[in-house]
Protein backbone atom coordinates (compact mmCIF):
# COMPACT_ATOMS: atom_id res chain seq x y z
CA UNK A 1 0.00 0.00 0.00
CA UNK A 2 1.20 3.38 -0.93
CA UNK A 3 0.44 6.68 1.25
CA UNK A 4 0.54 9.70 -0.70
CA UNK A 5 1.24 13.18 0.52
CA UNK A 6 0.06 16.12 -1.69
CA UNK A 7 1.51 19.96 -1.45
CA UNK A 8 -0.13 22.51 -3.14
CA UNK A 9 1.69 24.91 -5.37
CA UNK A 10 -0.79 27.20 -6.55
CA UNK A 11 -2.99 29.20 -4.91
CA UNK A 12 -6.19 27.70 -3.44
CA UNK A 13 -8.62 29.44 -6.25
CA UNK A 14 -6.80 27.42 -8.56
CA UNK A 15 -7.13 24.48 -6.37
CA UNK A 16 -10.94 24.75 -6.32
CA UNK A 17 -11.12 25.13 -10.05
CA UNK A 18 -9.23 21.48 -10.03
CA UNK A 19 -11.31 20.16 -7.68
CA UNK A 20 -14.61 18.91 -9.39
CA UNK A 21 -11.81 16.77 -12.08
CA UNK A 22 -9.92 15.44 -9.00
CA UNK A 23 -12.32 13.81 -6.78
CA UNK A 24 -14.55 12.19 -10.08
CA UNK A 25 -10.54 10.93 -10.55
CA UNK A 26 -10.53 9.69 -7.20
CA UNK A 27 -13.96 8.15 -7.18
CA UNK A 28 -13.16 6.54 -10.24
CA UNK A 29 -10.31 5.10 -8.34
CA UNK A 30 -12.53 3.72 -5.41
CA UNK A 31 -14.85 1.90 -8.12
CA UNK A 32 -11.67 0.67 -9.56
CA UNK A 33 -10.36 -0.49 -6.06
CA UNK A 34 -7.25 1.32 -6.32
CA UNK A 35 -7.88 3.89 -4.04
CA UNK A 36 -8.54 2.84 -0.11
CA UNK A 37 -8.93 6.38 1.64
CA UNK A 38 -8.13 10.03 0.64
CA UNK A 39 -9.09 13.32 2.31
CA UNK A 40 -7.31 16.64 3.21
CA UNK A 41 -4.64 18.15 5.45
CA UNK A 42 -5.58 20.34 8.12
CA UNK A 43 -5.35 23.15 7.42
CA UNK A 44 -5.88 22.71 3.97
CA UNK A 45 -2.13 22.63 2.29
CA UNK A 46 -2.45 20.06 0.26
CA UNK A 47 -3.99 16.02 0.95
CA UNK A 48 -3.22 13.13 0.99
CA UNK A 49 -4.31 9.24 -0.28
CA UNK A 50 -3.53 5.71 0.22
CA UNK A 51 -3.76 3.44 -2.97
CA UNK A 52 -3.36 -0.47 -3.62
CA UNK A 53 -0.57 -1.22 -5.81
CA UNK A 54 3.13 -1.06 -6.06
CA UNK A 55 5.20 2.13 -6.22
CA UNK A 56 5.83 2.29 -9.84
CA UNK A 57 2.19 1.71 -10.21
CA UNK A 58 1.21 4.12 -8.18
CA UNK A 59 3.06 7.14 -9.01
CA UNK A 60 2.19 6.36 -12.48
CA UNK A 61 -1.59 6.38 -11.80
CA UNK A 62 -1.20 9.42 -9.57
CA UNK A 63 0.26 11.15 -12.62
CA UNK A 64 -2.87 10.91 -14.09
CA UNK A 65 -4.79 13.47 -10.84
CA UNK A 66 -5.70 16.29 -12.99
CA UNK A 67 -3.61 18.12 -9.61
CA UNK A 68 -0.42 16.81 -11.21
CA UNK A 69 -1.42 17.11 -14.76
CA UNK A 70 -2.10 21.22 -13.96
CA UNK A 71 1.25 21.15 -12.18
CA UNK A 72 -0.80 22.70 -9.08
CA UNK A 73 0.66 19.84 -5.89
CA UNK A 74 3.79 17.86 -5.84
CA UNK A 75 3.82 14.49 -4.51
CA UNK A 76 5.03 12.34 -1.86
CA UNK A 77 5.05 8.51 -1.58
CA UNK A 78 5.99 6.11 1.51
CA UNK A 79 5.27 2.42 0.65
CA UNK A 80 3.48 1.30 4.09
CA UNK A 81 2.57 -1.81 5.42
CA UNK A 82 0.04 -1.61 8.01
CA UNK A 83 0.38 -3.82 10.95
CA UNK A 84 -2.10 -3.06 13.54
CA UNK A 85 -5.72 -2.46 12.50
CA UNK A 86 -8.69 -1.17 14.57
CA UNK A 87 -11.58 -3.35 14.22
CA UNK A 88 -13.73 -2.50 10.64
CA UNK A 89 -10.25 -1.73 9.02
CA UNK A 90 -8.81 -5.31 8.00
CA UNK A 91 -9.19 -4.10 4.45
CA UNK A 92 -6.22 -1.84 5.26
CA UNK A 93 -4.36 -4.85 5.56
CA UNK A 94 -4.68 -6.36 2.77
Amino acid sequence: MILVLLTYKVDIAQIDELRPAHVDWLKQAVADGRLMVAGRKVPVTGGFFMARGSLDEVRAWAAGDPFATAGAADYEFIEVSPGILAPGLEALGQ
